[in-house]
């Protein structure tokens, strides 16, 4: 059971902690980084074996409930990438905007403005680092990734994303309509759901 309703969020990523913060609003929430705890090797083929990898990570440092996410954008018509390796599409240590530029030059190499996507979180908590149960539930959104940039808010591939059924891109939605429609939370909305199932029992 969760003790003191004290949530580790096991990543550094600044953006990620902000919309989570938000989602997770009626827990305490520690980020790793205030705990002052290094991001394990991500050396899983899946989201959810990295999610897994972090959440046990996070649990065993901290002794505390641990939630983790992986999450990144998938173009099927780029043979599913960039995927697991959203984060350092342009390689190691690269900024959101070289991922972005990256992503611009594949869809200029095949002359094309934009091709369908989606962005995929999947999340995972566990009790410790050897729980045998864990939680996890996973959230996509649908839509086309684009040459074209717009809007100031978001972060990652936000920028070129113009999800199914809006005119902006996710940079350019209010926080309040992102943090309704994204797939982080979905994910979270599922998540929480189990979660609140566990403790009632």
């Amino acid at each position: 059971m969760l003790e003191n309703n004290k949530i580790l969020l096991a990543t550094s990523n600044a953006g990620k902690l902000k919309e989570f913060k938000r989602m997770f609003a009626n827990f305490e929430i520690k980020s790793q980084g205030e705990l002052g705890i290094e991001e394990p090797i991500e050396d899983g083929l899946t989201f959810l074996e990295n999610a897994l990898i972090k959440a046990r990570h996070g649990a065993e440092k901290s002794g505390m409930f641990s939630v983790a996410d992986d999450s990144g954008i998938v173009v099927p018509g780029l043979n599913f990438a960039p995927g697991i390796y959203s984060a350092r599409y342009a390689g190691e240590g690269a900024s959101d905007l070289d991922n972005r530029n990256k992503i611009i030059e594949e869809l200029n190499k095949l002359n094309l403005e934009s091709l369908p996507a989606y962005y995929v979180c999947v999340l995972v908590g566990v009790h410790s680092a050897d729980d045998p149960m864990p939680i996890f539930s996973s959230g996509e959104i649908h839509g086309d990734i684009s040459i074209e940039a717009s809007g100031e808010g978001g972060f990652g591939y936000d920028k070129l994303f113009y999800p199914y059924g809006y005119s902006i891109s996710m940079a350019t939605m209010d926080p309040n309509e992102k943090n309704r429609i994204s797939h982080r939370a979905i994910a979270t909305n599922i998540f929480l759901e189990k979660l609140e199932n566990i403790r009632a029992k």
